[in-house]
């Protein structure tokens, strides 16, 4: 088992930018994949950031070249830099994690993810 545990959500204004961290405990040797998801009020949870054991990160197209995925030396925190945040990206933010028998795309579609964090709230106001 692996739990996850989500810290950095806020409030701030359109353009402004939030860190998220997420930490990793347990079984964390056995994940290949680890990612960031969202759900916003009425809307499908979507993948927006996924990167690998290899440090290889990621993006869906709505956050590329904005949000920025890393981990830590030991892999047991996931960051996400968010930058010149937007109004469309408040939503709850999920930290997960997966093995090593699916791939990124699968990932990003939530396809053999068995790890989740509680979530972290983000909102953006203009």
């Amino acid at each position: 088992q692996v739990q996850l545990v989500e810290s950095g959500g806020g409030s701030v204004q359109s353009g402004g930018s939030l860190r998220l961290s997420c930490a990793a405990s347990g079984r964390t040797g056995s994940t290949e994949y680890m990612g960031w998801f969202r759900q916003a009020p009425g809307k499908q949870r979507e993948g927006i950031a996924v990167i690998n054991s290899r440090g290889i990160p990621k993006y869906v197209d709505s956050v590329e070249g904005r949000f920025t995925v890393s981990q830590d030396g030991a892999k047991t925190t996931l960051y996400l830099q968010m930058n010149s945040l937007k109004p469309a990206d408040t939503a709850m933010y999920y930290c997960a994690a997966a093995g090593p028998f699916i791939d990124t795309s699968q990932f990003l579609r939530g396809i053999g993810v068995p790890y989740w964090g509680q979530g972290t709230q983000v909102t953006v106001s203009s």
